[in-house]
């Protein structure tokens, strides 16, 4: 058969194809976009441009109420400040008045005391008892010679390791365990009385860190710590050099730059320790 034959009926594309091929969008859609773009254009821009308005005029009522109410609250709380400091203060000078009296009134009650017990063999006994009890529980200021054991916090150090262990915020700072270690290793090595920065450690006496503040008896003591200890300077300062809590705080001080030393001192005075409220008393060996 001949494909030139004019006769020959050939299998034309049909128009839906052809139309699929080239147009790839329906023309009704294609109308719909057209028609939406040039009647609902300048509308849309319009209500979008009053959303934004509207929001930011909310937001600056917002913000504005804020301010207002901040600025009203400000005086308020200037005043209850005042007033809190004020009466941490009164608290304070009459913690003071009250120290001062039972200062005053000690040696009062001491030399009364012994005007009474001090007369017979028996009085005698019980005011040495009394002497010795009360010098265990650190009642009694003392002065004498001994040894000095000075603590330093170092400034501030990049690129320190163990910083979670030794940094309060970006700091090395000497630790609550570190002054426990020195305290007890001076009362090993024979202390008679100790004391860290004018605080006299006796019984139920704690030095424990809270956040960054180092409190002994739940007083604030501050860097440079100084940890005085009355006895014979020869064997206190030798066994203590030879100590873990030495050994410990030499370390500590090529690791983090804290400042450490040890002195002997002929003239320490301690004060006494604060007394205790008596709760329970039971005579020895009733328990």
């Amino acid at each position: 058969m001949d494909r030139s034959d004019p006769t020959v009926r050939r299998n034309p594309v049909p128009s839906l194809l052809r139309s699929l091929m080239n147009e790839h969008l329906d023309p009704g859609y294609l109308a719909a976009a057209e028609d939406r773009d040039q009647a609902h254009t300048r509308t849309t821009r319009w209500s979008s441009g009053l959303w934004l308005a509207l929001g930011a005029v909310l937001v600056g009522f917002v913000l504005a109420y804020a301010a207002v109410d901040a600025a009203e609250r400000i005086p308020g709380t200037e005043r209850e400040r005042g007033e809190l400091l004020t009466a941490v203060r009164d608290a304070e000078n009459r913690a003071a008045a009250v120290e001062a009296r039972r200062d005053e009134l000690t040696p009062q009650v001491d030399a009364a005391r012994t005007t009474v017990l001090a007369g017979d063999a028996e009085g005698a006994q019980v005011l040495a008892a009394l002497r010795e009890v009360e010098s265990a529980a650190a009642l009694e200021p003392v002065h004498g010679p001994g040894i000095v054991v000075t603590l330093t916090d170092p400034p501030p150090r990049p690129g320190l390791s163990d910083s979670s262990q030794r940094t309060v915020g970006d700091r090395a700072v000497v630790l609550d365990r570190d002054l426990q270690m020195v305290v007890n290793a001076l009362w090993h090595d024979g202390a008679e009385a100790v004391a860290v920065d004018g605080v006299r450690v006796g019984p139920n006496v704690t030095i424990r860190q809270a956040g960054g503040a180092m409190l002994v008896d739940n007083r604030p003591v501050f860097s440079p710590y100084e940890v005085s200890a009355i006895g014979a300077q020869g064997p206190l300062q030798t066994g203590f050099v030879v100590s873990d809590a030495y050994l410990r705080m030499a370390s500590v001080q090529q690791l983090y730059g804290i400042g450490f030393s040890v002195a002997q001192s002929d003239d320490i005075d301690l004060p006494a320790a604060p007394v205790r409220s008596l709760h329970e008393a039971y005579p020895a060996g009733e328990r």
